[in-house]
């Protein structure tokens, strides 16, 4: 099996993208830390790609992920939230299955806009500050 079908198969995931997974992260800090850890982490697809055992959305996402390697102790560690691993990987399940975070890496671009509005509206609140009436 050749890294061409990885690569097709989540580009499939890509240009199909829901807008709606970004409620997940909405007023959920942990989930957003989640997220963040998720984007720094090293994550790639394993050596030898496994066969892909359907052809369905569903199959083809359960395969991505059986093929993607990434370590769940650096991911708690980026987090710096106190869960233990198993906490962790619980956590990450809505990620997964809702198609928030990618095997490879990167989020749902519509995840990855709500973050950047996000720190945008961070700096802002730090700029504006009030003025003195004389």
């Amino acid at each position: 099996m050749n890294e061409d079908l990885y690569i097709e198969r989540l580009a499939h995931f890509k240009q199909n993208e829901r807008p709606e997974v970004v409620l997940l992260l909405a007023n959920n800090p942990d989930m957003v830390k989640l997220v963040v850890a998720w984007i720094n982490l090293d994550v790639r697809c394993t050596d030898e790609l496994t066969e892909p055992k359907g052809e369905s959305e569903s199959e083809s996402w359960e395969w991505l992920w059986q093929n993607t390697e990434y370590s769940l102790s650096e991911l708690k560690e980026r987090t710096g939230i106190s869960f233990s691993e198993s906490a962790l990987a619980n956590k990450m399940k809505p990620l997964i299955q809702n198609r928030v975070i990618y095997p490879d890496g990167t989020v749902n671009s519509f995840v990855q806009r709500y973050l950047r509005d996000q720190v945008l509206k961070l700096f802002e609140s730090k700029t504006k500050r009030p003025t003195k009436k004389s």
